[in-house]
């Protein structure tokens, strides 16, 4: 079903929104803003060193640098007049012109990371499940069974939104389930912008994607920006059970949160929907049985998330001498899919589907965020801004991160960028006061792509406001509330699970 695109917000994350009223002066003018705003601060005098536990922590010339570099790539990325991955590229070449690190460390930081395998893996794997046809047999299989009551159709959106992208990007996940609720809200004979149901169910549409975002590794890109942080700067190794111990209960917490949320703020004006149980699983029968692509999918992607839950079982049963990263999981589920005899995707597909301006700004993000962090600038820069949040109390801690990530976001139009600016510094103040490093930084990266409020945060919510049956201010009036629920859920996770695990 081809909706018709909305001009106003039609856009991929990071670029500017076609016809955008912002003038070529406007962008030029920001983007001048940006490295004035860089020279200033090279040549302002580095500012007294700052004193924490009798301890002296300065600034030295290449940290000041480096937060220089920082500070222009946030007016680039906030005023979005060049794409995410761009201002990324820019800043990290100018990083050996400071003379802050070598131009072949920086690449070695960002684009020889390990984590990079494992991102580019899912995004195959998530275009082999939408193409091949499983998206939307899955979906309407779970639909099938929530029956024809307007409310717990929601529900079904929703849970098969958190299901799907623990697994497959949010946004491939938004892009399948907003065309199956626009055909609902279609044949119900409910109005754009004028319906409850409406907007309720296209805002589930984002919100399932989003919940389920946070529960593994390969659920969205913050997820492994974050551990690729944690494994270069504070030398842990997150597998996957570790990343579910504590994102699974906080994403599985928010779907009957979520759910209450949409239908308290916005109550269905219909009871049910006229599509009958019948007629949904009469649509699956039209499907047929499982293609022998459908197959090889399904059996790739068990198979691959077998191994990811595994992988840290059969590493201490055979004392590490098999040892399964899961980045190379990843990238040999991706890589079987093109196999002789099982060809689910052609290489043509593969390309088309791939966020390779996601990948760029994963890794000059993460070249960044090392060079923020090895220079002494994150750790300036943390106690500067965030060392009296690290010392609150454990069980307020996390709710005021969750809620200081969620305020960053609406600044950054993008989950990666919240990511790469934050993670560094709360590693290095976790450093610095023998905190787990993890533990400081799991509510952080939840949260990084937990973008409620604003239509523009994420392309995930893009897809659904396409369709025009809901207003940007009403998911902003939904969003503000889901924030603060999100927060209650993310604290409940971690200090619950935490302490289940032994991390608190």
């Amino acid at each position: 079903m081809k909706i018709k695109e909305r001009p106003d917000i039609n856009r991929e994350e990071g670029d500017v929104v076609k016809g955008d009223p912002r003038s070529s002066l406007y962008k030029f003018g920001f983007f001048t803003a940006a490295f004035v705003l860089l020279g200033v601060i090279a040549i302002l005098p580095s500012p007294d060193p700052l004193v924490k536990g009798g301890e002296m922590i300065p600034l030295a010339w290449n940290a000041k640098a480096t937060l220089a570099l920082l500070a222009a790539a946030i007016v680039l990325w906030i005023t979005e007049v060049i794409p995410f991955s761009i201002t990324a590229l820019i800043i990290m070449l100018l990083i050996p012109v400071f003379g802050i690190d070598s131009f072949k460390h920086v690449i070695i930081l960002g684009f020889g990371n390990q984590i990079i395998a494992f991102f580019i893996g899912v995004l195959i794997l998530s275009s082999a499940f939408t193409r091949s046809g499983m998206g939307n047999r899955l979906s309407g299989l779970i639909l099938s069974v929530m029956g024809t009551k307007t409310r717990m159709v929601i529900l079904g959106f929703i849970i098969v939104g958190t299901l799907l992208s623990m697994w497959v990007t949010d946004m491939a996940v938004a892009a399948i389930l907003m065309p199956l609720g626009v055909a609902i809200l279609r044949q119900s004979g409910v109005k754009p912008l004028e319906s409850n149901f409406g907007k309720g169910l296209m805002i589930s549409c984002a919100w399932g994607p989003l919940f389920g975002g946070i529960a593994t590794p390969s659920g969205c890109g913050p997820n492994p920006l974050t551990i690729g942080f944690l494994k270069g700067l504070a030398h842990i190794d997150i597998d996957f059970i570790t990343w579910m111990s504590m994102g699974l209960p906080a994403s599985l917490l928010m779907i009957p949160a979520g759910w209450l949320v949409i239908t308290r703020i916005f109550p269905p004006e219909i009871e049910r929907v006229p599509l009958g149980k019948e007629e949904i699983r009469k649509r699956l029968d039209d499907l047929g049985p499982l293609g022998i692509k459908e197959k090889w999918t399904l059996s790739i992607f068990l198979i691959t998330i077998s191994a990811w839950i595994a992988a840290p079982f059969i590493k201490d049963m055979t004392g590490g001498m098999v040892d399964m990263p899961m980045q190379a999981v990843a990238l040999s589920g991706a890589l079987f899919l093109f196999l002789p005899g099982i060809e689910v995707l052609s290489w043509k597909e593969a390309q088309e589907d791939v966020d390779w301006g996601g990948i760029i700004l994963i890794c000059a993000g993460i070249s960044l965020g090392m060079v923020v962090y090895n220079t002494g600038a994150a750790r300036w820069l943390s106690w500067l801004l965030l060392g009296p949040v690290v010392q609150l109390p454990a069980t307020i801690r996390v709710f005021v991160i969750v809620l200081g990530v969620s305020l960053l976001h609406l600044a950054f139009s993008s989950n990666t960028v919240t990511g790469t600016i934050i993670i560094p510094l709360l590693i290095a103040l976790a450093t610095d006061l023998n905190i787990n490093p993890w533990l400081i930084c799991a509510p952080a990266a939840f949260t990084s792509s937990l973008a409620f409020i604003l239509v523009t945060e994420t392309p995930t919510n893009v897809i659904p406001y396409s369709a025009g049956y809901f207003a940007i201010k009403d998911m902003a009036k939904a969003g503000i509330v889901m924030t603060l629920v999100a927060a209650l859920c993310v604290g409940i996770s971690i200090l619950v699970f935490g302490n289940l695990w032994g991390n608190y």
